[in-house]
């Protein structure tokens, strides 16, 4: 499924320097994740560093809200 990023979600990518492949892989593959009405949350840890990505999923894709 396409993943597409919404600009607030670029721009906190660029803020804390993740990659739009690390939004990918925890996207896929997730630590946990936690489900907000029509929204999910995805969690991976990448050694020290924990990522969160708030995304929507459509029909045809996935919609990347926010990047934490």
């Amino acid at each position: 499924m396409t993943i597409i990023l919404t600009d607030h979600a670029k721009k906190r990518m660029a803020e804390r320097a993740i990659s739009f492949k690390q939004v990918q892989e925890t996207i896929k593959m997730p630590d946990y994740t936690v489900q907000k009405g029509k929204k999910t949350e995805a969690v991976k840890k990448y050694g020290e560093r924990k990522i969160k990505i708030v995304y929507a999923t459509k029909d045809k894709y996935i919609k990347v809200i926010s990047v934490m």
